[in-house]
């Protein structure tokens, strides 16, 4: 495992969050499964708590207020030097701002948004707080990777207000594309058509490590959580998507270096 880098390339994928009705409950639930501790976090938009492991940041998790009914789902934010231009950048490249920009007390400031196909992700432009703190850690995020109907117009978006460098997979019948910053990967777009979940729309999908996926994905099921697609060899290693008990999905994967 390794320290993440302190302050993140703008553009790069920095942190994930989930908001969700039970804090508690949704505590138990990957305390159980990745083995996270919890402290507390900014709470301007509500409680809200940072999982740890060995005592390092690498996830948040928040809790509605009991009248908010929103989908819940993981949220990839991406870095910036400047929220504020960001979300003007976002504004005029055809996405929404819908929270912020906004200070997260001391720790950074921060807004919510999504691209033109309706694809929500975060912004956040670090101060205390920088962001996932520890990778190549079970129960990390390893990935994050947008799903979305096709990639070639929204691809347009995030190049435009990210300066992404984008690799096309020269394919026939496979839409994806391979975000690069200074010459390095830092995400994906996978374009899946009709095959998009019609209960999510397009959606940021959070990939975190795991040391056996088949393994972990019978302890979701045992912990309340489902499968969503079962456990198969992707170009990464051994990978499955499945939901915690409130319908969050993410993906987990075993590397294929272990």
């Amino acid at each position: 495992m390794t320290e993440a880098a302190a302050r993140r390339v703008p553009g790069t994928p920095c942190w994930v969050s989930l908001i969700v009705h039970g804090l508690d409950a949704t505590q138990n639930f990957y305390a159980e499964l990745f083995g996270w501790e919890f402290g507390p976090g900014p709470e301007q938009l509500g409680p809200y708590v940072r999982a740890l492991i060995d005592g390092k940041e690498v996830a948040g998790i928040g809790q509605l207020p009991p009248e908010r009914h929103l989908p819940i789902a993981w949220t990839t934010y991406l870095a910036t030097d400047d929220a504020d231009a960001t979300a003007e950048m976002i504004r005029a490249c055809g996405g929404t701002v819908a929270v912020g920009p906004l200070d997260a007390g001391d720790a950074g400031r921060m807004a919510l948004a999504s691209d033109p196909g309706g694809a929500v992700f975060g912004i956040w432009q670090a101060a205390r707080h920088v962001g996932t703190a520890l990778a190549g850690a079970a129960g990390t995020p390893v990935w994050n990777e947008l799903v979305t109907r096709e990639t070639a117009t929204v691809a347009k978006f995030y190049q435009a207000v990210f300066g992404y460098e984008t690799e096309a997979v020269v394919s026939a019948d496979f839409d994806y594309q391979t975000l690069h910053l200074d010459g390095r990967p830092v995400a994906s777009l996978h374009g899946v058509g009709h095959g998009l979940p019609r209960d999510r729309g397009p959606h940021w999908m959070t990939y975190f490590e795991v040391v056996d996926t088949d393994e972990a994905a019978l302890h979701v099921m045992e912990l309340g959580g489902h499968i969503l697609q079962p456990p198969r060899e992707g170009s990464s290693g051994r990978v499955a998507t499945v939901a915690d008990p409130e319908g969050a999905a993410f993906t987990i994967v075993q590397s294929a270096k272990r």
